[in-house]
């Protein structure tokens, strides 16, 4: 049962990001970034207030994702990715992403923080951040 309100073309718009986000990371990675996508979506904190669809969480700026300023994010979205996508607002979460708001690929190590949030761990080239229960008890 999906733990976000998404259609058909909800489930493509996170199958485009996932993508166009993680494609080099396999289908884990892809399932993270997915994990991060939906979180954003329960949080309604932070960074999230009043993020309440796909579309607000894809294209929110500040503060969005950098995939949709790529011409790659607007091809069409593939059925590998679309069941990834699917599993993601099915509410499938994955270590180190299953409570995280955030991600980025730097150049060396992962930061212990980023913007305040704590680094929960890293697969392959993305570090991932998560709030405190505190600041944002829906991602838990």
């Amino acid at each position: 049962m999906a733990v976000i309100k998404a259609t058909s073309s909800d489930v493509d718009l996170l199958a485009r990001l996932i993508r166009a986000e993680a494609e080099s990371e396999g289908d884990q990675g892809m399932l993270m970034v997915g994990n991060v996508g939906v979180n954003r979506i329960l949080a309604n904190c932070l960074d999230f207030i009043g993020i309440r669809t796909m579309s607000d969480m894809v294209f929110q700026s500040p503060g969005g994702f950098e995939a949709t300023q790529k011409s790659y994010f607007y091809q069409r979205a593939r059925d590998s990715e679309r069941r990834l996508a699917q599993r993601a607002i099915n509410g499938e979460r994955i270590w180190p992403a299953t409570n995280a708001l955030w991600f980025f690929r730097p150049v060396e190590e992962c930061p212990p923080t980023w913007y305040d949030q704590q680094n929960t761990g890293r697969y392959k080239a993305h570090c991932f951040f998560s709030p405190t229960f505190e600041d944002c008890p829906n991602v838990y």
